[in-house]
């Protein structure tokens, strides 16, 4: 247990580092000049048969028309965000009062400020990362990252300041009957950010996947060319779509999830007769979310020791490692917070009357290493160089519907790992610390979000 001094540095201090490194990054990436790289472009490109200035103003030209795509996408989805947080702004106030309101505003505003900050560091990536691989692959996989590592930092880092912001502000401006009441008004945070995840990852999932199979009618059907040829028509739109379903849908949907489980966590917190009158007790679900804010940088620091880049094989080992040393990072961690946070043994109300500190550590790891596992079964069911999609591509070749058959019947299978692992992690947490455990378990596979929504925005920006 410790003073709230120490408390706050420790939420607070974590949040500035990771915007500060998103700065940095930022900074790496626009230093990366587009110059073709002489003498060495257009000698590497067989189809080059003009000056490598030529193929960097036509690099330039078409991440504009990305660029513009994108932007002006998240412009027309945003208009339509702002009608609805006026209006159920106005709703809440009567329903619900005035910080309730204020809570899902500023949540509303956070998550749409992650995600307009992931999409233009993504379009902003992505002719950089093009224009190092044509140097070499270890360039561009570099370049790739600390685009990515932006989103996810940035995210995390703001979603976590913005909260305690509000915890602070309303604390010295509101007159509460109890923590709890407080706590259960500052929900409304989660409540915005899930609102808008609702049209971010909806919207901008059926947007990219119009666009998707646009593309491949366009040019498979009419012409016999792939959806990413540069001839294809609807290859921008396509590229549109990625960023617009990858970038600001994620982003918008891992926040909802990241505001949602904190604010219930919280939530508990204040109403556990020996956890609401100690500010470490309070701010736990948060210092879980801030030590993965340190652990990311860490994971960012070492994992070019681990992993080198210099073959294609070896970009699909780094990806996993990044997940890998983040989870095995974040584990000790979380028993660390656990045991200064929390006292030997406190109450979690009936039931739950002689819950341990370590019952929450369990509950946080379930979470943290079902994430790891769930990711892993996710990867083996979805890349080619695992057998489940090399047996659909076997299966075309007999007939679409053979095809279609098999590919449902994999997705079928590739549910049961994940499900398990949910199960196991909510019905040990329930068991251990009930809904507690359950928020916990939540916070755990959250956890490492700074590194994952770094892999997730490694897709669309590469």
């Amino acid at each position: 247990m410790t003073g709230s001094f120490e408390v706050n540095l420790l939420v607070v201090v974590p949040g500035i580092l990771g915007l500060l490194w998103s700065v940095k990054e930022w900074i790496s990436v626009a230093n990366v000049k587009i110059d073709g790289h002489p003498d060495i472009l257009a000698n590497q490109d067989s189809k080059a048969k003009t000056a490598a200035a030529d193929i960097v103003v036509e690099m330039i030209k078409i991440s504009k028309t990305i660029q513009e795509g994108a932007m002006s996408f998240l412009m027309a989805e945003y208009t339509y965000m702002a009608v609805y947080i006026v209006l159920f702004s106005i709703f809440l106030v009567f329903f619900t009062g005035v910080p309730t309101t204020i809570a899902f505003v500023v949540g509303s505003i956070t998550s749409i400020l992650c995600g307009w900050i992931g999409m233009k560091i993504a379009v902003f990536t992505n002719v950089r990362t093009t224009h190092q691989c044509w140097k070499n692959l270890s360039a561009g996989f570099d370049v790739a990252i600390q685009g990515g590592c932006v989103m996810g930092l940035s995210l995390v880092s703001l979603g976590l300041l913005a909260l305690f912001a509000l915890i602070e502000i309303f604390k010295a401006y509101f007159d509460f009957s109890s923590s709890q009441v407080m706590y259960e008004a500052i929900a409304g945070y989660g409540l915005g950010g899930s609102s808008i995840a609702l049209f971010g990852r909806v919207g901008g999932g059926i947007y990219t996947k119009a666009a998707d199979v646009g593309a491949d009618l366009s040019g498979k059907n009419d012409y016999g060319l792939e959806e990413d040829d540069y001839r294809n028509p609807a290859c921008i739109a396509d590229n549109v779509g990625d960023n617009v379903g990858d970038i600001a849908g994620m982003g918008a949907d891992l926040f909802g999830s990241f505001a949602e489980s904190t604010c219930a966590a919280l939530v508990l917190v204040a109403a556990s007769p020996d956890l609401k009158d100690s500010w470490a007790g309070q701010m736990y679900p948060m210092l879980i979310s801030s030590a993965g804010i340190v652990v990311g940088l860490v994971t960012l620091l070492t994992q070019g020791i681990f992993y080198k880049v210099k073959d294609m094989p070896d970009v699909e080992k780094a990806l996993k490692g990044i997940l890998v040393i983040s989870t095995v990072l974040m584990t000790p961690v979380v028993i660390f917070l656990s045991h200064w946070c929390l006292p030997e043994v406190f109450s979690m109300g009936p039931g739950y009357e002689h819950v341990k500190w370590w019952y929450c550590a369990v509950s946080i790891m379930l979470g943290l290493w079902s994430g790891l596992i769930i990711g892993y079964v996710t990867e083996y069911y979805t890349s080619h160089s695992y057998t489940p999609v090399r047996e659909i591509a076997e299966t075309q070749k007999q007939s679409a519907a053979t095809g279609i058959i098999y590919g449902l019947a994999l997705g079928y299978l590739s549910c049961i790992v994940p499900v398990i692992c949910l199960g196991v992690t909510i019905l040990v947490a329930h068991t251990l610390c009930g809904m507690f455990g359950v928020a916990l378990g939540a916070l755990g596979m959250l956890g490492t979000m700074t590194m994952g929504l770094t892999i997730d925005a490694y897709g669309p920006i590469s």
